[in-house]
């Protein structure tokens, strides 16, 4: 899986494409954790190119948003999940939990 990362309205913003699974998970979770360490502590991924999400992403995307909910002015947001990233997102209950917008404008807007 790669990334593209940019900053809108004091969010940092992470582009993904590809596959998120056990073989980039342990590498783009050590990315997320370093972001959240340097101080930016306003997140959201973006789905929109992402292909493929294993219970490895699953895992990485829910550790990153409790490690920001714990931060002060911490926020974290999905957008642009396709059909097959919402229906595991569904399945696995993540919807309920997390915070999921069409994209990024409307997470902007809404976080």
């Amino acid at each position: 899986m790669d990334y593209q990362q940019e900053e809108k309205s004091g969010y940092k913003i992470l582009k993904c494409q590809g596959r998120l699974d056990s073989s980039s998970a342990p590498t783009f979770e050590s990315d997320l954790t370093g972001f959240i360490e340097s101080g930016h502590h306003q997140l959201i991924l973006d789905f929109s190119s992402l292909d493929y999400i294993a219970s490895a992403g699953l895992r990485v995307v829910l550790a990153t948003a409790k490690r920001l909910k714990a931060k002060e002015g911490g926020k974290f947001g999905l957008c642009g999940l396709n059909e097959n990233v919402t229906e595991v997102f569904e399945v696995s209950g993540f919807t309920s939990i997390l915070k999921i917008f069409k994209d990024q404008k409307a997470a902007i807007e809404s976080l």
